[in-house]
């Protein structure tokens, strides 16, 4: 009995891609404070401006403020939206208005600080909301030509006119500089994002095509067996009977061992149709059971033709990891990698089986001592049906389907060959040392 299709990755949370990019805004919201807090400093202590330090380190504080009550409000789990970042970005908006109107307003350089806002929500917001900021931010800049003329209250002033021209002049650069800054590292880190996603999207499509190709072959493996074994059968029992029939009458040995090599072809064609129909559909429905590494090298060994010329090397703590999978394909899978090195080496000459750990797996390589595989054999070695065997000798579908196998089990399968050198199939497999027993209580 087939089991059900493996269960497909569990859906995003609706809110996750929010909860991501404000993770990320929050990250550009310290970075820009820390920034802020430069700039103010360096003016009012550095370049001896008259700025209300004290109501600018309170707008500071605030936004401080801010980025940890949204880090909390984070960590309690609860929902966040598009609408959550908008309003965030609006506070934004409006701190950074408070800080350009109390130390230079349209004087400021810093004032470019407006567009980095604007292009963070364009990436991070939807239309409406961006929409939305940019007429908010509009309207704020637009505020600083009228606050600038609006008398503050006692004990707090604005630096002169020459401070201003002064302090615009020389923060032209750096506040492009800062401005440009941002914008850069945002966007690259939004491009390496889309990059990688983009990667897996394909390595997806790439499996689940591979995983089609698979479904085929049993589809067609099985309508072959059923289509074919009736006349078969029909052609192995007339020419069993023709073959008695005609001892019968004392035909010549000759046509009877023809008729007898008849038989044998229907055998072929039946082991060939019984041989398809495991490979191809016998995998996804054996269960998944843990095997300890060594038993499955000892099953692999087991029916496999010419074993006495496999050299293994197989450590010790490596018998006894276990591979998480279907344990007769695993075999069936190792066996074939192993055979076609035998087949691909000189009768007189070893198959070298080596295991050992790579990083949190297993890594098995299987070296032969033949002629290799020049580039264009090499690309092509894994696709279904293509072989460069002679005929009778394979179907060109066990790498397919054992790279196949591998990759749902979380692994790996690579070919290194170079003409001359031999070919060199690397497995890779996750494994999980076995648990020590628990120590009785004395």
């Amino acid at each position: 009995m087939t089991p059900p299709p493996p269960a497909a990755p569990p859906r995003p949370e609706p809110d996750s891609r929010a909860r991501i990019n404000l993770e990320w805004l929050l990250r550009l919201r310290w970075g820009l404070l820390l920034g802020q807090t430069l700039v103010i400093g360096v003016a009012a202590f550095g370049l001896e401006l008259a700025l209300p330090v004290p109501v600018l380190a309170a707008l500071l504080g605030l936004e401080a403020l801010t980025n940890v009550s949204v880090r909390a409000w984070l960590s309690r789990g609860l929902r966040v939206t598009d609408g959550t970042i908008g309003k965030l970005m609006l506070w934004d908006t409006l701190v950074l208005t408070g800080l350009l109107a109390l130390s230079g307003g349209t004087h400021n350089p810093f004032t470019t600080l407006y567009l980095v806002n604007v292009a963070l929500g364009t990436v991070l917001l939807p239309a409406r909301w961006m929409w939305g900021l940019l007429g908010f931010t509009l309207m704020a800049f637009g505020s600083l030509f009228v606050l600038q003329d609006v008398e503050l209250p006692a004990g707090l002033s604005r630096p002169d006119h020459a401070e201003l021209m002064r302090l615009h002049l020389n923060g032209m650069w750096v506040a492009f500089a800062v401005a440009a800054g941002f914008i850069v590292y945002f966007v690259q880190r939004v491009t390496r994002a889309l990059g990688a996603r983009e990667q897996e999207l394909a390595q997806a499509r790439a499996l689940h095509a591979r995983r089609e190709k698979v479904a085929s072959l049993a589809t067609l493996a099985a309508g072959a067996a059923h289509e074919l074994s009736t006349p078969l059968s029909t052609i192995a029992v007339v020419a069993k009977e023709v073959e008695r029939a005609l001892a019968t009458a004392g035909t010549s040995e000759s046509v009877r061992e023809d008729l007898r090599l008849i038989r044998q072809q229907v055998d072929r064609c039946r082991d060939v149709l019984v041989q398809m129909s495991a490979d191809a559909g016998q995998t996804t429905g054996e269960p998944f059971h843990p095997v300890p590494l060594g038993r499955l090298v000892e099953d692999m060994l087991a029916e496999l033709p010419g074993r006495e010329r496999v050299d293994v090397e197989l450590p010790g703590e490596a018998r006894a990891w276990h591979v998480h999978g279907p344990p007769r394909a695993l075999a069936r899978v190792l066996r074939g990698l192993v055979k076609n090195a035998l087949q691909a080496s000189q009768a007189s000459r070893p198959v070298a089986l080596r295991v050992r750990a790579r990083g949190g797996g297993a890594l098995l390589e299987v070296q032969d001592a033949g002629t290799g595989m020049p580039a264009d054999v090499l690309s092509r070695a894994g696709e279904p049906f293509f072989t460069t065997k002679p005929p009778g000798e394979g179907m060109g579908l066990g790498l397919f389907l054992a790279r196949t196998l591998v990759e749902q089990l979380g692994g790996s399968l690579e070919l290194r060959s170079s003409p001359g050198q031999g070919t060199t199939a690397s497995l890779a497999l996750p494994v999980t040392e076995p648990r020590a027993a628990p120590e009785r209580a004395s």
